[in-house]
């Protein structure tokens, strides 16, 4: 492995316990996944994408994109209506830049860390169809910024590379 895979393998992880959660995006609210992948695409050459996934339990819709070569994925989340939770974001301006989202083994032990460090949940967990599934849940920390976890290990998003 080389110098520079070494150096981005160890800043995509954090050890949390006796769990490494590794880092699998960085979340930013758009007013519609359309405008939020037509900024990234033009501000950042972000061209490799998911299909777009419409979740009406957390009532956004998500898509995932990243710069071929480099491993920095971005979550695009949009509302789901006017009552999606994340549409206040949108109305006031805060809170745009998200979250940071850590991939966990297991959610109770990780979420417990996260408490004993000073963090509140958000919320219950819930299922997250982006994950297939498997739950997913948001924590405030001490210093103002939100950390999800999800219950997926050694997840890998499944891009499309532009034609």
């Amino acid at each position: 492995m080389s110098s520079e895979m070494l150096i981005a393998a160890e800043l995509d992880t954090a050890v949390v316990g006796d769990l490494t959660l590794e880092l699998d995006h960085i979340g930013l609210i758009v007013p519609d996944i359309a405008t939020g992948r037509n900024f990234l695409a033009a501000a950042l050459g972000v061209t490799r994408w998911t299909p777009v996934v419409d979740d009406p339990v957390l009532q956004v819709s998500v898509q995932f994109g990243a710069t071929p070569g480099h491993p920095l994925t971005y979550e695009l989340v949009a509302p789901l209506g006017e009552d999606a939770p994340i549409a206040n974001a949108l109305r006031t301006g805060k809170h745009i830049l998200n979250h940071l989202a850590y991939l966990t083994p297991n959610l109770e032990v990780s979420g417990e860390r996260l408490r004993q460090a000073g963090c509140w949940p958000a919320g219950e967990p819930k299922p997250a169809l982006a994950y297939e599934g498997r739950r997913i849940q948001f924590w405030m920390s001490p210093l103002r910024f939100v950390i999800e976890l999800i219950e997926k290990p050694g997840h890998r998003h499944n891009f499309t590379d532009p034609s």
